[in-house]
């Protein structure tokens, strides 16, 4: 039997092709709850799966049954099917027909019930270790992660231990927006002058991506954010990296970060070669940042256009 030969530039492409395809796969696995890295987004897996078997109960005998009942009672002559002009109830299928709906209802409301109270953002039921604090401020076009406990604060990355809870204070200092890690937890909105708490833990060391949901402008597809779940020799090492390699966040690091600018602009505007190319590092100067930036909107007057981050007055908005 002679043996198939493929041609070294044929070779060449078909390798191209697997390791596009592999890195795709590698790039996209950590990136959806359908591919959970934690307890939260496994259990909105199986949820899901749930749900959807409920709901394919009802459906499955309608797209069954509705094309069969049409070939059956077609018009045609000397047809098998039974012809009854008079009738017009039947229980047993009133009782399928009503009975199978309410009884599905019942199951995803109490599915649903229990699961809403499981995963509520606010709650801190997962993690094995007391939590880790972050603070989360939402700008045009990024997403500013503070560590105040630790004295350090990033952009473009947000470094996690595993097995611990990271107990997440999400404000904005702009409009509103929607943060979301896919592979650990739902989204929540955030906005300018209030509050709202995520409550996430990763169960393997993994990379996975967050990004923002709530459309704001030109920046909206670049605001996204590696999540980095490592060890806890590795977080204290990231940790120290960042304290070493960051530069100051002060009033005028901080007015240029949240000019409208997107992630490629502010890293041009404040990285360094001590950074990587899609990470900003910092020290944090001002425990009460986040503090300061949400209550910045607590008095009694206005904000002046020049004052208020996503305003042109702040900082240009640079074309496209």
């Amino acid at each position: 039997m002679a043996l198939f030969r493929m041609s070294p530039k044929a070779m060449q492409v078909v390798i191209a092709a697997a390791a596009l395809t592999a890195t795709a796969q590698a790039a996209c696995a950590s990136d959806s709850f359908m591919d959970p890295q934690g307890p939260i987004a496994a259990v909105q897996k199986v949820h899901l799966f749930r749900a959807t078997i409920l709901i394919l109960l009802a459906v499955i005998p309608v797209l069954v049954l509705v094309p069969l009942i049409a070939f059956r009672y077609r018009r045609r002559k000397e047809g098998g099917a039974i012809y009854r002009p008079k009738w017009d109830f039947s229980g047993p299928l009133e009782f399928v027909m009503w009975g199978v709906p309410v009884l599905i209802v019942a199951l995803l409301s109490f599915y649903l019930w229990k699961a809403t109270h499981r995963l509520d953002p606010y709650s801190d039921r997962f993690g094995e270790m007391p939590a880790l604090n972050v603070q989360i401020v939402g700008l045009d076009w990024k997403w500013l992660f503070i560590y105040p406990d630790l004295g350090i604060a990033s952009v473009g990355e947000l470094g996690i231990p595993v097995k611990q809870q990271v107990a997440m204070t999400l404000t904005t200092d702009t409009v509103m927006q929607s943060f979301m890690i896919p592979a650990l937890a739902g989204q929540i909105y955030a906005m300018p002058g209030m509050t709202t708490e995520l409550h996430v833990v990763s169960d393997v060391a993994a990379t996975m991506q967050g990004e923002n949901t709530q459309y704001n402008g030109r920046g909206f597809t670049k605001q996204k954010f590696q999540t980095v779940a490592m060890s806890a020799e590795e977080f204290n090492e990231w940790v120290d990296m960042v304290r070493s390699n960051g530069i100051a966040l002060n009033d005028e690091t901080y007015r240029i970060l949240a000019m409208r600018t997107d992630r490629d602009e502010v890293q041009a505007a404040l990285g360094t070669a001590q950074m990587p190319d899609n990470a900003l590092y910092f020290t944090l100067e001002d425990s009460n940042l986040f503090h300061s930036i949400v209550h910045r909107y607590h008095g009694n007057n206005a904000l002046t256009a020049d004052q208020q981050p996503g305003t042109v007055e702040f900082g240009q908005e640079a074309q496209q």
